[in-house]
C-alpha cells in the first residue's frame, strides 16, 4: 500500500485539528453507475458535516484507484474551497469499506478516526441534486427532430457546397415563421479549415462579424468577442474519432462514417450553446431541407464562374409543434444574394490591398505569394511518360501546349500537394490566368537574414509571376533536387509541368496516388537569366494614393 511521506505527515499534523466530522464518498454521476460518455465519470466529495460545507470536489475516471480519494481529501485539508480555513478533522465517516480500510492505512499517525456508516445524509442530498440537474439538461437535439436534422446535415456534407461556394457568397432562406423572417447562409469550408454553414438571423450580424474579423485578425481577444457576438444558428462538422489537438486533418479526406455533425446557437447575450431547443430545431430543420433542395436544383449554376441570381420556392413538410404525429407545410424561398456577396468581397479585397506582403524588385514585375496554399507539401521530381499520358487523358493539359516527344526518363514536375478544397481553388486560379506558361528558379535573399534562396516561380499565361516555394540554396537535399531538375529539363528540351494533388493529411502525404492527382499543367522550363530579374529581395509593397 502507498503511504504518505514522512514530510507530508509532519506538514498535515501541523494543521489545526477541528472538532468536526467529515463525510467522504466516491460515486458515478451517470444513472445506475453507468458512464456512457467521456464527460461522465466518478465524483469524489469531501464535506464538513459540522459546518455543512463542501471542502473539496473532484471528477475522476472510473478506472482511477483509491489514491484519488486521498488526493481530494488532502486538498480538502490544505486547500479547501469556500470560506473555510485549512484544517484537519477529528473524524471521517465513509460508507465504503474498501475506502475505510485504505484511509486507515494511509492516514496513520494523523490522529483522525475513520469510521464506516451505512448512509451519508449530506452527500446523499448533494448527489440527488447533481442527478436532478443532469437529468434536466436538454439534449443536443430535441428527440422528435433529431433523426431528420441528422439526415439533413449529412445531406449537406454529401452536397459539399464549400467546393463551389465561398464564405462571402450568401444565400438567403425566407421562412416568415417562428418569429424569423429570413436567414442568411454563409458556407464554411473552401479553405479546408472548418466545414459547416452559419445561418444568420440578420444581415447586420453577418456583416458586422466579417468586418470585425478582417480588422482584428491579429487580436485573439477581439476575435473571440466578435465570434460570441454573432446572432446565428449553425451546423458544423468534425471527426467522430478523438484527435490530438496538434493533428492536422482535413475532414474531406475522411470516410463518410468518420464525420459527425454538430448543431448549436450563438447569440450576443447567450454566447455559444451546443444544443437546440424545440423551436430552434424546427427553424434549422426547415432551413436545411430547403437549402438541400436548392443545392440539388442549382448545383451546376452555383458551381460556375460567376455567382448568379437564382431563386426557388419550396414546400417543406415539418412537424406540428403541438402534435407528436401531425405535419404542416412551410413555404420556403431560397435565393442567392449577388449584390450582398459583391459587397462582402469588396471588404476582403480592400484588406488584401492594404496588407498583402509580396516579393518585388524596383522596376521589375511584382511576384505574388498568394497562389499556393500555406502548409502545402512541395516536391521537385519526375513522373514517367506513361503516367503523363494517363494524366493528359484524365486531367487535361494547357490548351496552349503542344504534345511533346517523350524524351529522357520522364517529365520533370513540381508537385504541390494540399487539401482537396484548396487544390480546387488553386486549379481555378491557374485556369483563370490562362494556365501555366513557365516554371523557373530565381536567386533571392532576405535583407534580415544571411541565407540565400532559390525562389521557385510559376509564370502564368497572363504574365503574372507567383512564388510557389523558397528553398535554401546550400541545403544539400534541395541542391541535389535542383541538379536533377536542370538535367531532366535539358533532356526534355525545356518541357516540364506543374502537378497538383490532394491528400495532404492522409496516408498519401508526400506520395500522392493516381486518385489524388487533380491537375497537370504542362509548361516550359525558363531561365532566370533570360528574364533578367537578378537577385530578388523581400520587400513590403505599399500602394500610395
Amino acid at each position: 500500500m502507498t503511504t504518505l511521506n514522512r514530510s507530508t505527515r509532519r506538514r498535515l499534523k501541523q494543521l489545526n485539528q477541528i472538532p468536526s466530522v467529515w463525510e467522504g464518498d466516491r460515486r458515478p454521476l451517470s444513472p445506475d453507475g453507468e458512464s456512457d460518455t467521456e464527460a461522465k465519470g466518478d465524483c469524489i466529495l469531501w464535506v464538513d458535516g459540522s459546518q455543512g460545507v463542501v471542502r473539496a470536489i473532484d471528477m475522476v475516471t472510473s478506472e482511477s484507484g483509491p489514491e484519488a480519494v486521498v488526493r481530494t481529501l488532502l486538498r480538502a485539508m490544505e486547500y479547501p474551497q469556500g470560506p473555510v480555513k485549512p484544517a484537519r478533522p477529528q473524524k471521517i465517516v465513509v460508507r465504503d469499506r474498501e475506502i475505510q480500510f485504505f484511509l486507515r492505512g494511509v492516514l496513520q499517525e494523523l490522529d483522525i478516526a475513520i469510521e464506516h456508516v451505512p448512509t451519508l445524509p449530506l452527500i446523499d442530498e448533494l448527489f440527488r441534486e447533481f442527478q436532478e440537474n443532469a437529468n434536466t439538461q436538454p439534449p443536443q437535439l430535441p428527440p422528435q427532430y433529431a433523426d431528420r436534422l441528422m439526415q439533413a446535415a449529412y445531406e449537406i456534407w454529401n452536397a459539399a457546397p464549400w467546393e463551389y461556394l465561398e464564405e462571402h457568397q450568401i444565400v438567403s432562406i425566407e421562412l416568415n415563421r417562428w418569429d424569423i423572417g429570413t436567414l442568411y447562409v454563409s458556407v464554411m469550408g473552401m479553405s479546408g479549415m472548418e466545414y459547416g454553414i452559419l445561418l444568420y438571423r440578420s444581415l447586420d450580424s453577418l456583416k458586422r462579424f466579417r468586418a470585425t474579423v478582417l480588422q482584428e485578425e491579429e487580436s485573439l481577444e477581439k476575435l473571440e468577442e466578435a465570434f460570441l457576438g454573432q446572432d446565428c444558428l449553425f451546423v458544423t462538422f468534425e471527426s467522430a474519432a478523438d484527435l490530438q489537438e496538434d493533428e492536422d486533418i482535413d475532414l474531406s479526406d475522411l470516410a463518410f462514417s468518420e464525420i459527425e455533425p454538430n448543431f448549436g446557437n450563438i447569440h450576443p447575450l447567450e454566447g455559444l450553446r451546443a444544443s437546440l431547443f424545440e423551436e430552434e430545431a424546427l427553424i434549422l430543420l426547415t432551413a436545411l431541407e430547403g437549402f438541400n433542395r436548392f443545392l440539388r436544383a442549382q448545383r451546376r449554376q452555383l458551381a460556375g464562374d460567376t455567382f448568379p441570381s437564382l431563386s426557388n420556392r419550396y414546400r417543406i413538410s415539418v412537424p406540428q409543434e403541438d402534435s407528436q404525429t401531425g405535419t404542416q407545410q412551410a413555404s420556403v424561398k431560397v435565393a442567392t444574394l449577388p449584390d450582398i456577396s459583391k459587397e462582402l468581397l469588396k471588404m476582403i479585397e480592400w484588406e488584401d490591398e492594404e496588407d498583402d506582403e509580396v516579393l518585388s524588385l524596383k522596376a521589375m514585375p511584382v511576384l505574388r505569394d498568394d497562389l499556393v496554399p500555406q502548409n502545402s507539401f512541395l516536391s521537385i521530381g519526375m513522373v514517367s511518360w506513361e503516367m503523363v499520358e494517363y494524366l493528359r487523358m484524365s486531367l487535361g493539359q494547357n490548351p496552349s501546349m503542344e504534345k511533346v516527344e517523350a524524351l529522357g526518363d520522364g517529365l520533370p514536375v513540381i508537385l504541390i500537394q494540399t487539401s482537396r478544397p484548396k487544390a480546387k481553388t488553386l486549379i481555378e486560379k491557374i485556369q483563370a490566368a490562362g494556365g501555366v506558361k513557365g516554371i523557373f528558379f530565381n536567386p533571392g535573399e532576405d535583407p534580415f537574414e544571411d541565407n540565400t534562396y532559390d525562389l521557385g516561380i510559376i509564370q502564368t499565361n497572363n504574365e503574372e509571376m507567383h512564388v510557389f516555394g523558397e528553398f535554401i540554396q546550400n541545403d544539400p537535399i534541395h541542391a541535389e533536387a535542383r541538379k536533377k531538375w536542370d538535367r531532366r529539363c535539358k533532356k526534355t528540351k525545356g518541357h516540364c509541368a506543374l502537378l497538383i494533388s490532394k491528400g495532404l493529411t492522409g496516408a498519401s502525404r508526400g506520395n500522392p496516388q493516381l486518385q489524388d492527382m487533380m491537375a497537370l499543367f504542362e509548361a516550359r522550363s525558363l531561365s532566370h537569366k533570360e528574364l533578367g530579374l537578378g537577385t530578388l529581395q523581400r520587400m513590403l509593397q505599399v500602394d500610395w494614393e
